[in-house]
């Protein structure tokens, strides 16, 4: 079948009050003339050397990638810049050479590659966008090897998770921060301390240690219960004990001569449009491009998952699976915390002739029976039809509809293959992976962890006067269900048109960036006595990008 469209929806909003709106008011009332803003004032804060630490938000990391202007975006950078009006110094950022997204380590490209671009129909990436329309593309060159030294006052580590930050040699394992460590040895919390900070931020710590769980589809392990985060893989979630005392020792020790900062809660990732773009049910036998196809196809499909659904049907009848020719229809998913019935469907289609009859119309001899019998078990021995509790991930939408070419190979091995590729097609005839779906199972391991992280982050906040608390997890709430106001624009988690998220469907925009300072002078403001808001020190939101263009230098 042809690849399945991209489903953008582009939705209104209600306008909710809140400071944003408040400050848009104040700024439209001094652009008319009719009301001055106060002078600003810090507070009981010292901004003189400000210092950020943290993961992909703190970098500036953005569009699936980290370059030079997204980091010149960053939120510390914007912060940064209302904080030079408070006596706030020089912020310097390792800055990457060019504007590809990618990084190099050993002079061979990392799996962090080209940043994505707006293609017409969805996010690619920026070199596949350039050779198509025959434009040069630029090279990667920026080299993690290159060691640039550590005198900078942002430490946004892509990629780290919140032991990681506090782990010595952490260097070996991170390009982003190979160009920064002061040793082999050294840790992300010792390197960025020996800038000697009086303010902070602390933001997003404990995001990636459920992040890459949810990205892969949760093809990890919930590692609740062990603490020994050397036993980890990449895609595990983070024990929540092992998180409290790497947080609780970064907080301690950035606060130890008496600088005050500002620390992030978790949000819920799961809103996020890395989750919510693609529908659980996206076959629709009425789309003008791939409905033919799929229409075409069906009375097969009934006939195929019409001998499967009668051990369904015993077994555990939400698993019947019926396609629809008026109707959008689910994917088909493989749930691995369903019951096996493998088994069970070989050992009752293998000696009944009424299959030996029905794999007949395919060329298959009787004698095929107990080996088509077998690979039907295997494959839908845990398949069902995905729900609106399943939450497919963003890249999922490349290749339902497609030929899996490496499973339709092996199986030639078997079948005809022309039989092979019509039991390989992606979430219609072959149930779609693990890595591609968060079913509600695994999404309740992510909220668990998540809820346990920001007990912490409470705790340890409320604890500590020189702490404030940005509620960065009440902002994307808000946003993904009814919208954000930042000055005249309503911010969405809608990918492409919501303007607070970026093409990778996980990291935020410039102009997201710049809500995001702002709601940490907020904090700021509340906590220590400035005034920032009500001074109109904050990112203006039109001066900040929702893309950037693929021909940046």
């Amino acid at each position: 079948m042809k690849k399945l469209k991209y489903i953008l929806l582009v939705l209104s909003f209600s306008f909710m009050a809140c400071e944003n709106q408040e400050l848009d008011e104040l700024r439209n009332k001094v652009n008319t003339g009719t009301a001055e803003l106060p002078d600003l004032t810090a507070g009981s804060a010292d901004f003189s050397t400000y210092l950020a630490i943290g993961a992909s938000f703190t970098a500036g990391f953005t569009d699936g990638g980290l370059f030079r202007a997204g980091q010149e975006h960053s939120f510390p950078k914007l912060l940064s810049e209302q904080f030079a009006f408070a006596g706030g110094g020089t912020f310097t950022q390792p800055l990457l050479d060019e504007n590809t997204g990618g990084i190099l380590a050993g002079g061979s490209p990392t799996p962090f590659g080209y940043r994505l671009v707006f293609g017409g129909a969805g996010p690619v990436p920026l070199n596949a966008f350039l050779a198509s329309q025959d434009l040069p593309v630029p090279p990667i060159t920026t080299e993690a090897g290159n060691n640039i030294g550590s005198d900078f006052n942002n430490f946004g580590i892509p990629g780290a998770k919140s032991f990681h930050l506090v782990t010595p040699g952490y260097a070996a394992f991170n390009p982003y921060y190979t160009r920064i460590a002061s040793g082999g040895t050294s840790t992300v919390l010792n390197d960025a301390l020996t800038q000697n900070p009086t303010f902070f931020t602390l933001s997003e710590v404990g995001g990636n240690d459920i992040l890459q769980y949810a990205t892969s589809g949760g093809t990890g392990i919930d590692r609740t219960g062990n603490i020994d985060p050397s036993t980890y893989h990449t895609n595990d979630i983070t024990d929540p004990n092992v998180f409290a005392g790497a947080f609780s020792s970064m907080v301690t020790a950035l606060t130890l001569n008496g600088a005050k900062g500002v620390v992030t809660n978790v949000p819920d990732i799961t809103s996020l449009s890395h989750f919510t773009t693609v529908p659980y049910n996206p076959l629709d036998p009425n789309d003008e491009d791939t409905g033919p196809d799929l229409v075409a196809q069906i009375p097969t499909l009934n006939q195929i998952y019409g001998a499967i659904n009668q051990i369904f049907a015993v077994a555990d009848p939400s698993r019947i699976i019926i396609f629809s020719t008026t109707e959008t229809n689910p994917v088909i998913i493989k749930d691995e915390d369903l019951v096996d019935l493998s088994a069970a469907i070989a050992g009752a289609l293998a000696p009944d002739p009424a299959f030996a009859a029905f794999i007949g119309q395919f060329g298959l001899p009787p004698a095929a029976a107990p080996t088509v019998a077998g690979f039907l078990g295997t494959t839908y021995g845990q398949a069902r039809p995905a729900t609106q509790n399943d939450l497919l991930v963003l890249p999922s939408s490349s290749i339902i509809g497609n030929v899996n070419e490496g499973v339709a190979t092996a199986l030639a091995a078997l079948l005809p293959p022309t039989v092979a590729g019509q039991f390989s097609v992606e979430g219609i005839t072959l149930p779609l992976e693990d890595k591609w779906v968060l079913t509600p199972q695994e999404q309740t391991a992510i909220a668990n962890a998540t809820t346990a992280y920001n007990n912490t982050i409470k705790t340890v906040t409320d604890a500590n006067p020189n702490v404030a608390l940005a509620d960065l997890r009440a902002v994307l709430e808000q946003a993904s269900v009814s919208g954000y106001p930042y000055d005249e624009f309503i911010m969405t988690t809608d990918l492409v048109f919501g303007g607070l998220v970026s093409l990778d469907g996980i990291h935020l925009t410039a102009r997201g960036y710049g809500l995001m300072a702002t709601e940490f002078l907020v904090a700021i403001d509340d906590a220590f006595g400035s005034n920032f808001i009500a001074s109109g020190k904050t990112p203006v939101a039109a001066d900040l990008p929702t893309n950037f263009s693929p021909l940046l230098p």
